[in-house]
């Protein structure tokens, strides 16, 4: 499969993946590997890994309790006192295998550490191979808060290997679609119209569907690197997405929701506003919430949680002047950044969302 350019690295694929990544780690060029696990990861992807990671350098593995609620400062410490213990320097360079929190932990780590070291990508969850690997986006959770915490640097390469996709459960794929789903709804209504039937999807189709979302994020991101303009649009579904997540996050009664679990509710009740708002017609907005709500179980949300959930809007990353900035549909794969939503209106899509 045709390797993709970022804007200061490759995303390489498959076999020729792992021969390139062996061209860049060459005993001249890095003093030490050091490989980011956690525990899920260590155990079915670890050891398929290091049996196609062809290099002379030392190797050491860091591993990881698994999940989102160890994605925060606090582990990166131990990461960090862990490259310092084993000997990393400078010219060491880190090895993120995993899912997306290992992507944007791992990331944030490395380019931190010693001012920043070099670190190469390979995610191992479908999530983490259409979005949390592309882009440079690398961060961590404050409390409860999504990605208050990090920088964009990026990595040296990626390499996906689909082959992982094996190792992982129904819901962890399904959290991945969100992400393909909105590359869609954002940017390519043809490609949004390739998921209106998943059971005519094969392995092949998968492999395709995943470099064209890939192509699509990259795409975005090249023409605005820092999120100042287009690549804003990437957080259609994430404003609302990333409350609900924080909501379950900080609610230790409640099962805690997979990113693209929350995202899909978000997605839904965007293109909500996006109806009332911006000129989504009402015949894409029943599509749009019936191809998602058939993937994707639906969330009870009481009056409470509705509340706390348009609170915790306040900590978007995308706010400016105490502004709640929203990214609107206008029809399926055009979208309109940095739009004002009226609380009222917000309230509204939760009661057509539970309809």
């Amino acid at each position: 499969m045709q390797t993709i350019s970022g804007t200061n690295y490759d995303v390489l694929f498959g076999a020729s993946g792992y021969e390139t990544l062996a061209a860049i780690l060459l005993p001249t060029q890095y003093s030490k590997i050091f490989i980011l696990v956690d525990e899920n990861t260590s155990q079915y992807c670890l050891p398929y890994f290091l049996s196609n990671l062809a290099t002379e350098i030392e190797i050491e593995i860091i591993e990881l309790e698994a999940g989102e609620l160890h994605k925060n400062i606090a582990t990166c410490t131990e990461v960090w006192g862990a490259l310092s213990e084993l000997g990393a320097d400078r010219k060491s360079i880190l090895l993120n295998l995993g899912g997306g929190v290992i992507s944007d932990l791992g990331g944030f780590v490395a380019c931190t550490f010693k001012r920043g070291i070099d670190f190469i990508t390979i995610p191992t969850t479908l999530l983490g191979m259409v979005d949390a690997a592309i882009g440079g986006k690398n961060g961590v959770d404050l409390d409860h808060l999504k990605n208050q915490i990090g920088r964009i640097s990026e990595p040296k390469a990626v390499v996906i290997d689909t082959q992982f996709l094996t190792t992982l459960p129904a819901q962890e794929m399904r959290s991945g679609l969100a992400e393909m789903l909105k590359h869609g709804l954002i940017f390519d209504a043809a490609y949004w119209n390739k998921f209106k039937n998943l059971t005519n999807l094969n392995t092949e189709h998968l492999d395709d569907l995943i470099h064209r979302s890939i192509q699509i994020k990259n795409e975005i991101v090249l023409q605005d690197i820092n999120e100042l303009n287009v690549r804003k649009t990437l957080n259609f579904g994430h404003t609302l997405g990333h409350a609900i997540e924080s909501y379950f996050l900080s609610e230790n009664s409640k099962k805690t929701l997979l990113h693209g679990e929350a995202v899909a509710a978000g997605m839904i009740l965007e293109s909500y506003l996006s109806k009332e708002q911006n000129g989504l017609s009402q015949e894409e907005y029943q599509e749009i919430k019936y191809i998602i709500n058939e993937t994707f179980e639906r969330i009870s949300f009481s009056n409470k949680a509705i509340e706390t959930i348009i609170e915790f809007l306040q900590f978007d990353k995308k706010n400016a002047f105490g502004e709640i900035q929203f990214v609107l549909l206008e029809k399926i794969g055009h979208a309109t950044i940095n739009q004002k939503i009226d609380k009222s209106l917000i309230y509204k899509a939760f009661e057509d969302y539970h309809s």
